[in-house]
């Protein structure tokens, strides 16, 4: 799992992130939080409400996708990739 999306309460995404770029993201956008119910090291809600652009909402998706892709096996990754299900 790489991303939750809230669309009954909030209209928001909760992100994988690595630590670092957590905190930064936190201190720089006002609509993102440490996630609930997640671990807060790894994990930011995003309340999607106009005020991160598009593009980079796109490349935190893509990151939060990279992250647990790179946690699979060989053998998961290949399945992703090709389309495949075990």
């Amino acid at each position: 799992m790489f991303a939750l999306i809230d669309l009954e309460k909030s209209f928001s995404i909760t992100l994988k992130c690595d630590p670092e770029n957590a905190v930064v993201l936190r201190e720089t956008y006002e609509a993102v939080k440490p996630a609930y119910h997640m671990d807060k090291k790894h994990w930011n809600d995003i309340l999607i409400n106009g005020s991160i652009q598009d593009e980079c909402l796109i490349k935190l998706i893509d990151h939060s996708y990279d992250l647990v892709k790179d946690k699979l096996t060989r053998k998961e990754r290949t399945c992703i990739e090709s389309g495949q299900q075990d």
